[in-house]
Order: C-alpha cells, then sequence, then structure tokens
C-alpha cells in the first residue's frame, strides 16, 4: 500500500509547531508592548482641554504655588480642580477680553463648570490618596514630573500597576523632606548638594501637640536644611517631654517638666538619597515593603 504522507511531511510538522511556537510568544510580547505603550497609558498625551492652561507659564512664570489651585492636596484624597472662581480672581483684572479665556468668563456668568479632559485618571477600582503621600514625604513632581516646564498638562508616568509597585517596594529613592514637597528642582542630595536634617520630635519630645490640641503629623517632625547649621552657630529647641498636658488635662506642677529648657538640636548629613530616604522612611514611620505592597492598599 502507498504511503498517504511523504517522507517530508514529517519536516513540515516539526516546521508547523515552531512556527506555531514562534507566532504565539510573538503574540505575547506584542499585547506586552501595546498594553505599555501611550496608545494604552495616555503617557505624554497631551489632550485638547477647554483652555490652554500653561502651569510652565503660572508656575514657573508667575510662581503661583500647587495650592492656591488644588487646595485639596494635603487634605483629601483627591488634589481637586480649581474653581472658576481661582481664575477670576486674577483675570477679572488681566487679559479680560483674551480670546482663549472666553471659556472662564462664560462660566464665571453662567455658573456652569469648565469641562476639563482628567489627565491623571486612574481606573475606579484604584483608591489613591493624595493626602497620605503628599504627608509622608512624596513630591509633586516625583508622580506628575516637572510640572513647572509643561505648557500644557500630560501624564509624565505610566500610572500602571507595576509603576506604583516600583515606589511601594523601595519608597525610600523618593522619599523628601516635606518642606521640599512642591519643589519641582528637588533632586535629592549629593556630595556637592549635601542634606541634613534632624529629629526634632525626638528633641522636644515625641508627644508634642498644636495650639488647638492636634497632635503634630509625623512627618512636619523633621526638619531638614540644606546648609550647613554648623555654620550658623548652635541650633536650640524647646523641650517638650512625653508629660506634655494635652487638651483637657489638668495636672499639677510637678507632674509636668519644667518648660523654656533648651537643647542643642543634632543635625545629620546626608550625601545621597538613599541614605535619606532610609533615615525618612524611619521617622515618618512608612510601613514595610511588604505592607506597601499588599494590595489592600490600593483595592478597597
Amino acid at each position: 500500500m502507498a504511503q498517504v504522507f511523504d517522507r517530508s511531511s514529517n519536516a513540515l510538522a516539526r516546521a508547523s509547531l515552531v512556527l506555531t511556537g514562534l507566532i504565539v510568544i510573538a503574540l505575547g510580547v506584542g499585547l506586552d508592548q501595546l498594553q505599555r505603550s501611550p496608545w494604552v497609558t495616555r503617557q505624554g498625551q497631551r489632550p485638547d482641554q477647554p483652555v490652554p492652561f500653561s502651569h510652565k507659564h503660572h508656575v514657573e512664570g508667575l510662581g503661583l504655588q500647587c495650592q492656591y489651585c488644588h487646595t485639596s492636596v494635603e487634605k483629601s484624597s483627591y488634589a481637586g480642580i480649581p474653581p472658576t472662581k481661582t481664575c477670576i480672581n486674577c483675570h477679572a483684572q488681566i487679559w479680560t477680553n483674551a480670546e482663549l479665556l472666553k471659556p472662564v468668563r462664560e462660566s464665571w456668568a453662567t455658573g456652569a463648570s469648565i469641562n476639563w479632559i482628567k489627565v491623571h485618571d486612574l481606573p475606579d477600582y484604584v483608591y489613591f490618596n493624595h493626602e497620605i503621600h503628599v504627608n509622608k514625604g512624596i513630591g509633586c513632581a516625583s508622580c506628575h514630573g516637572r510640572v513647572d516646564q509643561m505648557p500644557l498638562m500630560y501624564q509624565e508616568n505610566t500610572l500602571q500597576m507595576e509603576w506604583c509597585l516600583n515606589c511601594h517596594r523601595n519608597p525610600a529613592v523618593n522619599l523628601r523632606p516635606t518642606s521640599e514637597i512642591y519643589n519641582m528642582a528637588w533632586s535629592g542630595p549629593s556630595s556637592d548638594k549635601p542634606v541634613w536634617c534632624s529629629d526634632t520630635a525626638k528633641t522636644a519630645g515625641a508627644n508634642t501637640y498644636g495650639p488647638n490640641g492636634e497632635r503634630t503629623p509625623t512627618a512636619q517632625a523633621v526638619s531638614c536644611v540644606t546648609k550647613d547649621p554648623s555654620g550658623e552657630g548652635p541650633k536650640l529647641a524647646m523641650l517638650q517631654t512625653e508629660g506634655a498636658i494635652k487638651p483637657g488635662e489638668s495636672k499639677t506642677s510637678s507632674d509636668v517638666p519644667a518648660m523654656g529648657m533648651t537643647l542643642p538640636v543634632s543635625y545629620q548629613k546626608f550625601t545621597s538619597q538613599v541614605d535619606l530616604g532610609k533615615y525618612l522612611t524611619d521617622k515618618y514611620h512608612i510601613r514595610t515593603a511588604n505592607e506597601l505592597s499588599s494590595c489592600e492598599v490600593c483595592h478597597r
């Protein structure tokens, strides 16, 4: 009986298996690159806004601070989009007839909101809290890039889960003093530009309270400077120990340590971002990498 398949069929079968495997691999790599591409992440894209607002002009040129427009960034889960009133504060006096600002004037006259297009738009299943990041030493530029150099706002980073986890697994590389949160040009300490930090909470006492009875935020208990404090004379701080009177409490004079005493503030010098980040991780009481990488941090 004659053979149904020629001898070359074996070679064709092997070649087809190899080709199928290569196609599957190429398809997987292609889909992986597609979901990381700007077409999906919108990274680097500049959406057409109703008003071509220039952060470079307002931030770098005029010196406006982030909090002037984004008023809730330090106390809410969202940074907040400024109301039309914020724009009119200035533009009722300058550029009053500019065609570019016509939507602003119409919004102010009618009370209708300006339909801004959200640039940094996270999925609905992701919970992101601006407040905790800002108050724990993450600067605006770490996520949003050099906004002060953007004539038109765009998304600097991918905002994908991988990007978030890279920071959560090693937050020290991005931590900075809270006094530098809004400093877009902050680049971290180096041998040429060291940073000196002091644990003021340890010097003044762990339990310190503000004038209205509120506890001092942990991140604000660290003081950092960019000039050598040793050349400015001795640094002194008021001593407040754990026995400080809390609001509503009454203590005798023997219970409360003598106030008005001063102690020298001890500064520690840092010449690398890694060392500074590890120091701030401890002082800001930031959770461990395993805890920060837990799904419950973002998915509620």
